[in-house]
């Protein structure tokens, strides 16, 4: 190990640690720490709601404009998003919830709301996208600013479910932030034979952190 020095019992020291010109005391300011790239954080299923009646749960079937919390039987499966049947019609459905940026959040840095999403059983023969929104809360019952997404709706018409991502605006993005986030998933369809749905199996936020 050349010149470096081992403590194989370990070593108490008893006052500041000087790394460089850097004097450490106990603990570690988070400022200090590495950084982690892409940190993942899972939306739970339950805090998604109606997005026009936020006091209310998604319901167990997708209807009319609203997005379905499907349950799945414990043990072979488990729940998912999903949107009613589109066969040989159009469906555009939402579902809303609240993200609250993590305290380990590195601000202004990049942040992406990520879906793993696809067609449950038959895909459209036309189009099927899944869409975001996404709004700072000025913690006063307001917004603060734009919407943080300005891109495009994504396409997600395949039986094989892919990551898809929504970049935002994080230049004034800061630990603590809450998110307000709709959802919308968009199908139209001509005359597929069997059921064309929309699904969703995970939902996460992804950002760069330290701590």
């Amino acid at each position: 190990m050349g010149d470096q020095a081992r403590f194989p019992a370990g070593i108490f020291v008893d006052g500041p640690i000087t790394l460089g010109d850097q004097t450490v005391q106990p603990g570690w300011a988070r400022s200090d720490l590495v950084e982690e790239a892409a940190a993942q954080y899972a939306i739970p299923w339950e805090q998604w709601k109606i997005h026009n009646a936020f006091q209310t749960p998604l319901t167990g079937t997708a209807n009319t404009d609203d997005l379905g919390l499907i349950g799945g039987t414990f043990g072979t499966g488990t729940p998912s998003i999903q949107s009613s049947d589109a066969k040989a019609t159009t469906v555009t459905q939402y579902a809303r919830a609240l993200v609250r940026l993590p305290i380990e959040y590195v601000a202004a840095s990049s942040v992406s709301l990520m879906f793993h999403a696809g067609m449950r059983t038959t895909i459209s023969d036309g189009t099927a996208t899944l869409d975001l929104e996404c709004y700072r809360s000025d913690n006063e019952g307001l917004v603060d600013g734009a919407d943080k997404y300005g891109g495009a709706a994504v396409d997600i018409n395949s039986i094989t479910l892919t990551d898809k991502s929504y970049t935002l605006t994080a230049g004034a993005l800061s630990p603590g932030d809450l998110l307000d986030i709709r959802i919308t998933v968009a199908i139209t369809d001509a005359a597929t034979g069997t059921a064309v749905i929309g699904w969703i199996g995970q939902a996460w936020l992804q950002c760069h952190v330290k701590g």
